[in-house]
């Protein structure tokens, strides 16, 4: 992961930034700011493949919904979930579950950086930082909307929503991913990754695996969650992504052989960078 000095921040700030130069800065309202016991953790939400997940975390951080909570099932190996207000796996908020948004029509629009196509696998590349699978751009002209389907890969640092038997069950608890796991690919829905801090979810104390990886009243803790958007700026971490356009990207994916070997590229400035 590339990492910008802090001096960069207020440049990035004033939006002297901009996607000409292949990087592309993320809107404040689409980063997540995890303040954990673990130290911060940073997540680019993913709009354009689950809007109404992705307005769900951002009302429920509006409302200091996450603050304080724990993350009360961690498997090393898989994924650390939190969100529940009973620390149980069985809560949730008041607001009414959200349908299922598995996957989602891929526009020109999108920003598509794929990886170099390879005999007998489907396509794969990243759209922002999301990695998915998806069809070519040719296809677009044979669809309706001018669009194809794309798939969110569950790779590490993927944010996921969590639920229980029924598609649309979700409510307010996540997860966030320490591996890849292709069995939730279309089952269960992807709307971020994390782009700086995995290695304190990875630290997040571990549950029991004979109790399916709940962790207890000792769990580690949400401090505080908040969008960047809602910080001083004096205080808001600053991220750029690398776009299709950019060398450093074009080198990521041309030495991966499956789009999980890509790491996010970005920039990170600005406060807890």
């Amino acid at each position: 992961m590339m990492r910008m000095a802090v001096a960069a921040a207020a440049a990035l700030a004033a939006g002297s930034a901009t996607a000409q130069d292949g990087w592309t800065p993320v809107a404040p309202e689409n980063l997540w700011v995890l303040d954990t016991s673990k130290g911060r953790v940073l997540v680019v939400l993913a709009p354009e493949a689950a809007p109404r997940h992705v307005e769900r975390i951002r009302t429920l951080t509006e409302q200091g919904f996450y603050d304080g909570l724990r993350f009360h099932r961690v498997i090393p190996g898989f994924m650390a979930q939190g969100g529940d207000p009973e620390g149980t796996g069985a809560g949730g908020s008041d607001l009414p579950d959200v349908p299922g948004e598995f996957t989602f029509r891929r526009g020109r629009e999108a920003g598509f950086a794929p990886l170099p196509q390879r005999p007998g696998r489907p396509l794969e590349g990243l759209v922002g930082v999301m990695p998915v699978t998806t069809q070519p751009d040719a296809q677009m002209m044979v669809t309706a909307d001018f669009r194809v389907p794309a798939t969110p890969r569950f790779c590490a640092g993927v944010l996921g929503m969590a639920r229980n038997n029924a598609p649309d069950s979700a409510n307010s608890q996540f997860f966030l991913m320490l591996d890849e796991n292709a069995g939730l690919n279309g089952q269960y829905t992807a709307l971020g990754r994390v782009v700086d801090g995995l290695a304190n979810v990875t630290a997040l104390k571990a549950g029991d695996p004979a109790e399916d990886g709940a962790v207890g009243a000792d769990a580690d803790t949400i401090v505080r969650a908040r969008m960047a958007s809602a910080l001083p700026e004096a205080e808001r971490p600053v991220v750029r992504i690398a776009g299709p356009q950019s060398a450093e990207l074009a080198a990521a994916l041309a030495s991966a052989r499956d789009v999980c070997d890509v790491e996010p590229v970005v920039q990170v400035a600005g406060a807890g960078a």
